[in-house]
């Protein structure tokens, strides 16, 4: 059993004090800091990833707030537009952001025609990775862009079992996907995972997905268990800490 503290790789906090924007009609309901910290305490996590949705937007201010409650051990992964400079870029960086993400399945995200300029631009400067919400299906189409990136990481095991095998590729380049949202995938999670980890064990990275909006199924503590007790104690480390860490770098 892995019996260190868990980092969340993937979670959302919702705050109605700032900027939302429906998505596709939806407007999720608030899930502070505080409603977060009590479900995560129960798990043992202790760091993590906060998660800038569709309907946030390029909103900077949500993810600031949350980074500064919930303290150094947690980083963000954010929306910016193309335009966003570079100071900016770095004010983001000093603040805990360590990625840029591209919202292609739901969009509210800068579109995956900059996706190359800005992945590169993010990753020179501050060394900032790119995070992909995309349905495997459509990995073709990205593909040749996504290896020219120097770090990416792909949401909710790729989503889609007829585009699963496109995501495998990516993984052999150095990708990292994150076992995140169980209940969004169509496919076995668990055997997807062992195919990922048999290819890296480096590449897969756990969180919990709260407050997990539009889920078929939210999160439960039984999708934690499903790494725990089907892997050795080394890859469950790794899935459920030791990868995340050093991709996020977080600042405590």
């Amino acid at each position: 059993m892995f019996d260190k503290p868990i980092f969340d790789a993937h979670l959302h906090i919702i705050d109605h004090r700032f900027p939302l924007q429906p998505n596709q009609g939806f407007l999720p309901s608030d899930f502070s800091v505080a409603d977060y910290q009590q479900q995560a305490a129960a798990l043992n996590i202790q760091g993590g990833a906060v998660v800038s949705g569709s309907f946030q937007g390029f909103d900077q201010g949500y993810l600031l707030e949350a980074l500064k409650q919930l303290g150094p051990g947690y980083v963000g992964v954010t929306q910016i537009p193309a335009s966003t400079s570079d100071e900016e870029i770095i004010a983001l960086h000093e603040a805990g952001v360590r990625a840029v993400r591209f919202n292609v399945q739901r969009g509210g995200s800068e579109s995956v025609k900059h996706l190359e300029q800005l992945g590169l631009r993010v990753y020179d400067l501050v060394k900032w990775h790119v995070e992909l919400y995309v349905d495997s299906r459509q990995l073709p189409g990205l593909s040749t862009t996504l290896h020219k990136l120097p770090a990416v990481v792909i949401d909710h095991l790729g989503l889609s079992k007829a585009g699963f095998k496109y995501l495998l590729p990516l993984v052999e380049k150095g990708a990292r996907v994150k076992a995140t949202g169980f209940s969004r995938c169509d496919f076995d999670v668990l055997t997807a995972m062992r195919q990922i980890t048999a290819i890296n064990a480096g590449a897969l990275l756990f969180g919990t997905d709260l407050p997990s909006t539009r889920a078929p199924r939210p999160f439960a503590a039984s999708d934690l268990q499903l790494i725990l007790q089907n892997f050795p104690a080394d890859i469950a480390a790794k899935i459920c800490r030791e990868n995340a860490l050093g991709l996020y770098q977080p600042r405590g």
